[in-house]
């Protein structure tokens, strides 16, 4: 909205010519979204906690126990700073922007919904998977149906390391990103199991794809790094500044010990998200390394319920998610929380100096 409203006068009025740039609008976006989570934060955990709006706790992992109770649904204090600090400082002309927009409200509808029947409910039975799955799928194949009829978006597939594999999936690349984005969605639900784990993955996901959004956008810098160009997909390098600032924000109280969670309205709407920028920018394959946390805890899901169901009974880990064994083999929350973070990091440079390797 600044932009729309501002970058017009800049013919009389040179300073707001800073408007133009969109590394001087995201860094202020990730500062707003910042800076409005901090501040509203402690407003927003008092009204969840006056309205009850707390979490179910497994029982499985008895050091858990002591966390019931504390305030969910935070995803909905990410959405607000987000979706705040997006509006004013992008330009709000940008139809990436808005489609980016949509995919992270409507997988946020979808985990509030689950969130909310959990919270009625008062056990960890939300929405049925099938129906979650479901709407995940409605939202991601609209949003990809509306790409389709941008013509700057091609339906090629770039393949990491190699410059001239670039095969057109064509109407096979709708279910191939619908899968890209469900998926993301679903593995960053799944790492939100200890305090602050999903989320610094997630703001190391949001700053490597601030880059690929951003060069993907850059059609000089795209062509010398020899990556897709999708001329107008840069203004979305804004909605990823408010991302990582909302999400820092939020880690501020969802830090060890978490005075608040994000819930499913939170991780849906993120991961959905990532998978979405992911698809914008021609990564999609690069999405495996980057969020590779996210991957490791999915497999390690669909592992455990493969193999109990091969073996009659037996578990390959002592508990699924990945996070879960590792406290049940006694190492504390905080150790765990802090190496998956350090992983996440490793593996966001690793896909970061791909982009020179073709």
């Amino acid at each position: 909205m600044l932009y729309n409203l501002l970058y017009p006068l800049s013919s009389e009025y040179a300073v707001l010519n800073v408007f133009r740039y969109i590394t001087f609008r995201s860094v202020w976006a990730l500062l707003t979204a910042l800076i409005i989570a901090i501040l509203v934060g402690p407003l927003f955990i008092r009204m969840l906690k006056r309205l009850k709006f707390g979490q179910y706790i497994l029982e499985d992992v008895k050091t858990h126990m002591e966390k019931a109770g504390t305030p969910t649904m935070g995803g909905v204090l990410v959405a607000f700073s987000l979706l705040v600090s997006t509006l004013l400082w992008a330009d709000l002309t940008n139809p990436y922007v808005w489609l980016t927009i949509f995919v992270f409200i409507g997988f946020g509808v979808v985990g509030f919904l689950d969130d909310y029947l959990k919270i009625l409910h008062k056990n960890n039975k939300g929405i049925s998977a099938r129906s979650k799955l479901l709407g995940q799928v409605m939202i991601a194949t609209v949003a990809m149906l509306m790409l389709f009829t941008l013509p700057a978006y091609s339906t090629q597939l770039y393949v990491p390391f190699f410059k001239n594999i670039t095969p057109d999936l064509g109407w096979l690349y709708l279910p191939f990103a619908v899968c890209v984005m469900v998926g993301t969605s679903n593995g960053v639900n799944l790492t939100d199991g200890l305090d602050g784990l999903a989320i610094g993955p997630t703001i190391i996901a949001g700053m490597c794809f601030a880059v690929f959004i951003y060069v993907a956008g850059h059609s000089v810098i795209a062509s010398y790094l020899q990556v897709a160009a999708v001329p107008g997909v840069g203004e979305v390098t804004v909605l990823c500044g408010a991302l990582i600032g909302a999400c820092v924000g939020f880690l501020w109280y969802n830090a060890y010990p978490a005075q608040i969670f994000m819930g499913d309205v939170g991780s849906l709407s993120l991961g959905g998200t990532l998978g979405f920028i992911a698809v914008l920018c021609k990564q999609e394959l690069l999405l495996l390394v980057v969020g590779g946390v996210f991957v490791m805890e999915t497999l390690s899901v669909i592992f455990q319920v493969g193999y109990f169901k091969w073996t009659g009974g037996k578990r390959l880990f002592r508990m699924a998610p990945l996070h879960h064994h590792f406290e049940l083999k006694g190492l504390p929350e905080s150790k765990i929380i802090i190496r998956f973070w350090i992983i996440s990091a490793l593996l966001g440079l690793a896909a970061l100096s791909v982009l020179k390797l073709r």
